[in-house]
């Protein structure tokens, strides 16, 4: 514990006890954490209504990527987001390293500070700011997928559903498909309640195996919104290239 410090909605990140979340993330890659109450959601929520804080909107259909939208927040990031991605890059950097070794060691050791390791992404040229908040109506939908965004990729991100199951919407499960070498793939549905985060593994992580780790691909998505309005933010450490 202790390895964050990040106040957000009253709630100190570095309180979260990062050794049970690292060792559920090794385990099963992926972790659930209560986060946030009803109010600190809908404070998030409302950072929508600031259009000339994104960089990009995204209307899904038009890419085949599902059904619903999506907006990028630019660079300088509200607070709430900045506090967020600096939380996680501290509790998430000692798995990181584990998984980078233990996948065969490639690239240079992730920095301690999440200011260089933005640094290295700039230097690769992703420059554009990662972080998301995504709204899907009745219908509305997310095909698996990764978010890659280029070569540098540090290897967890994190959602947080903002809107009340059964309430403010049915259906729109978040959803991992783990990919496995020579074996069929494992589907996983996670479940969520308003204001949990799900810490994932963005592309590959190390499971064991008969003669060793071996690399198992993730990909994830939202399954349809059979009623009402699903709200969720979505936070990737790496940068993209546009």
């Amino acid at each position: 514990m202790g390895e964050a410090s990040e106040m957000i909605g009253g709630r100190d990140l570095g309180q979260l006890d990062w050794t049970i979340i690292r060792r559920a993330l090794d385990r099963h890659g992926w972790a659930t954490v209560p986060l946030f109450d009803a109010a600190s959601c809908q404070g998030l929520r409302d950072l929508w209504q600031t259009p000339d804080a994104f960089r990009k909107e995204v209307v899904m259909e038009r890419h085949a990527y599902g059904q619903g939208r999506y907006r990028y927040w630019a660079y300088p990031l509200p607070p709430e987001i900045l506090a967020l991605r600096q939380a996680l890059y501290a509790g998430l950097r000692p798995l990181a390293e584990d998984w980078r070794v233990r996948l065969g060691g490639a690239g240079a050791a992730y920095p301690v500070a999440y200011a260089d390791y933005l640094e290295r992404c700039h230097q690769a040229g992703q420059t554009k700011p990662t972080p998301l908040i995504l709204q899907y109506e009745a219908d509305g939908y997310n095909c698996l997928h990764q978010d890659l965004y280029g070569a540098e990729i540090f290897p967890v991100q994190a959602t947080i559903l903002l809107s009340e199951p059964r309430v403010d919407f049915e259906g729109g499960e978040f959803v991992l498909v783990e990919q496995r070498p020579r074996a069929q793939s494992i589907p996983e549905v996670v479940p969520l309640e308003r204001g949990h985060m799900v810490l994932f593994a963005v592309n590959h992580r190390p499971a064991p195996g008969a003669r060793g780790d071996r690399r198992v691909t993730l990909r994830h998505g939202v399954s349809r919104v059979r009623r009402g309005h699903r709200t969720a933010i979505g936070v990737i450490l790496h940068d993209a290239e546009r």
